[in-house]
């Protein structure tokens, strides 16, 4: 005897091609003109012999499922199990596109179940038969369904589970699985779904908050979900049973989580904050509907939120589904699974390596371009400060990932040897002698480097120049206020509105300016000057950003730490300052060209600015502490500069307020 397997090539299907192929008999697989290669691949991934399969083509849309008159005279007689798994699982698509391909597929698919003779047709349906039932639900259940009309995803799922059970000439099984997500063992899933739309939010509450640090998350309902293994193998265990006609069977973890639980134990699995919180998506159900939904029609409002949702890419249908109050009973399938190790894992025991695989392979903002090489090669870099520190080891890296790299700083022979050096490695690099003080020669660089190179993808806003020096020693010194704003404002600012023209002409670039992880905490003793200058620059980019969205120019403001660089030479106690490499601020910075956030932030910066919100009191308190231990260099004072040897207890406070600037 032989099966029938329609969505083959599909996520949960090849696991079932996977088990099946373990077992005798012909294994017919329908597949959609053009997608053999997928089915290699399946095939390449699972360890499986191709020719195991006999492939058939036809579509879910086709009358009988396009399986012509030859293949039909084929199959007559030798189909034990007809297992249909295609269908569409999309809960953004359109109520006729999910009609025609779930419901008519499976009208189609019984059809042709029936005309060939098949002892069983085995439907994959789902939990969303339930819709937004309030309790229980027993696999014995089904016309208690309830809102479904919320989402046609929801109602074809039903509409096509019923054709299955009114049909009175085949005998049939029905699967329930709620949600699938990847492989307990190895993580793999084919696309964004149920769950996987929370990760980015997860990503980024990780990149601003230290793990140590709690914080709130969605309070949400019942969030169910199984790995795919754990469907595959249930399914093919059922399927050698033949008193399992007639049934149903929730493929569920039971008892299920919450949703904060499940988010709690995703984010841990991603080394982020503990969720100890949860805010309900109906939080706002105590405003008056007619009143709540005015509201929410406003287009301020819904422009917020679509934004809000894009900037997350979370489809905005999601969020019917967060606060499903269903309980699902799987009764009937743990019987069936009885005596065997089929069982669905604990999720804290496999989180681990479905984020993994995500953050790997599916992460939106890394997919089609997850390399550096990817995604900056043949592109025109602009990077200020390029002479040296942090602006020479990004300039060596941009050009080794195959950008076109132009130097810009004052010392001509330092952006020079930059120059040789990636010319000597293969790369390609120009040098521009510009002193930024200079408004004028800002808009002659950036006008000679778009004339000979037609583009700026990225502007990179690194020079800068940093002070030390407190107050009572800067009665008489405005002009280092004038300096410092000059070169870490004025000119960056100077620089990309220069550029933005040319940038919105040619469809998007990207500016990233190298920022201070005393922005975080809003000030820093002994540091005003700087810390103001970088603050400016912060807030003129977070308002381009909105401005410049619809253009597809992006603004980023790496804060970073404190960077051993030429810059902090003046400052002799910063030799047993805990400080960062150039090569690892590098590392940031692309963190910072792949995701293209409106800030890259490091846990030590994020707690300073949670501190300084939740506890401005404190985190003053902490800054004048760290002020008196940590006196002035004597080269400020304006004294001979002396052997700096530092107390026990500043370098505890210095290992404590890692990267921070002192």
């Amino acid at each position: 005897m032989s099966y029938f397997v329609t969505g083959g090539t599909g996520f949960i299907g090849k696991y079932i091609l996977a088990n099946l192929a373990k077992r005798e008999g012909e294994i017919f697989i329908l597949v959609r003109e053009g997608t053999e290669d997928k089915f290699l691949a399946n095939c390449e991934l699972l360890n499986l012999e191709p020719s195991r399969f006999t492939l058939l083509k036809g579509d879910l849309a086709e009358p009988l499922l396009g399986v012509n008159e030859a293949e039909r005279d084929r199959l007559y007689g030798k189909v034990r199990e007809f297992i249909h798994c295609a269908a569409l699982y999309d809960i953004t698509a359109s109520a006729q596109t999910n009609h025609d391909f779930n419901v008519g597929g499976t009208r189609e698919a019984l059809a042709l179940a029936e005309l060939v003779g098949a002892e069983c047709f085995n439907h994959l349906s789902s939990i969303a038969v339930a819709g937004f039932y309030q309790g229980v639900f027993n696999e014995q259940m089904f016309e208690q369904g309830e809102g479904l009309d919320i989402n046609p995803y929801l109602k074809t799922k039903y509409d096509s589970e019923a054709l299955v059970r009114e049909q009175e000439t085949l005998p049939y099984r029905i699967f329930r699985p709620s949600m699938v997500i990847g492989h307990s063992k190895t993580g793999e899933i084919d696309k964004i779904d149920g769950p996987y739309y929370l990760f980015k939010t997860l990503q980024k509450l990780r990149n601003v908050l230290p793990s140590w640090m709690p914080a709130i998350g969605i309070k949400g309902g019942e969030f169910n979900m199984v790995p795919v293994d754990y469907v595959a193998d249930a399914i093919d265990h059922i399927l050698t049973r033949s008193d399992t006609h007639g049934q149903c069977f929730h493929l569920v973890d039971t008892p299920g989580l919450k949703m904060i639980e499940a988010l709690d134990i995703f984010s841990q699995a991603a080394h982020g904050s503990r969720l100890s919180a949860g805010v309900s998506p109906g939080v706002l159900d105590f405003i008056p509907a007619p009143i709540r939904g005015a509201l929410l029609n406003l287009p301020s409002v819904r422009l917020l939120i679509d934004q809000t949702l894009a900037g997350l890419k979370i489809p905005k249908e999601t969020l019917k589904l967060l606060d499903l109050k269903t309980q699902f009973d799987d009764s009937n399938t743990r019987r069936a699974l009885a005596g065997t190790d089929i069982a669905v894992p604990h999720l804290k025991d496999y989180a681990g390596v479905v984020w993994d695989y995500w953050e790997r392979n599916l992460d939106p903002n890394r997919m089609g371009s997850r390399t550096l090489e990817q995604h900056i090669d043949g592109k025109v870099a602009v990077i200020t400060g390029a002479s040296s520190g942090i602006g020479r080891a990004l300039a060596i890296r941009l050009a080794s990932a195959g950008a076109k790299v132009m130097l810009v700083a004052r010392g001509m022979e330092q952006l020079k040897e930059v120059e040789q050096q990636i010319l000597a490695e293969g790369g390609e690099a120009y040098s521009f002698h510009c002193d930024l003080n200079d408004l004028e020669r800002c808009d002659l660089v950036i006008d000679q480097i778009i004339e000979e190179h037609g583009a700026i993808d990225l502007l990179v806003n690194n020079a800068g120049r940093s002070i030390r020096r407190s107050l009572k020693l800067t009665y008489d010194r405005f002009h280092d206020f004038e300096r410092t704003m000059q070169l870490n404002y004025f000119a960056p600012v100077r620089l990309t509105m220069r550029a933005l023209p040319t940038m919105v002409e040619q469809g998007g670039a990207h500016v990233v300016n190298i920022s201070t992880i005393a922005v975080l905490g809003g000030y820093a003793p002994r540091f005003s000057a700087y810390v103001a200058s970088k603050s400016a620059l912060d807030a003129w980019s977070q308002s381009a950003g909105a401005e410049y969205r619809e253009h597809n120019v992006s603004f980023t403001n790496v804060h970073m730490p404190l960077v051993r660089t030429p810059m902090i030479e003046a400052s002799p106690m910063y030799n047993f300052a805990p400080t960062l490499s150039p090569d690892e601020a590098v590392a940031m910075i692309e963190e910072a060209l792949l995701d293209q956030p409106a800030e890259v932030n490091t846990g030590i910066g994020s707690a300073m600015r949670a501190m300084s919100v939740l506890a401005p009191k404190v985190y003053e308190l902490l800054m004048s502490t760290t002020f008196k231990m940590f006196p002035d260099t004597a080269a400020a004072q304006g004294l001979p500069e002396e052997e700096v040897k530092p107390t026990p207890e500043q370098v505890a406070l210095a290992a404590l307020m890692s990267g921070n600037y002192l």
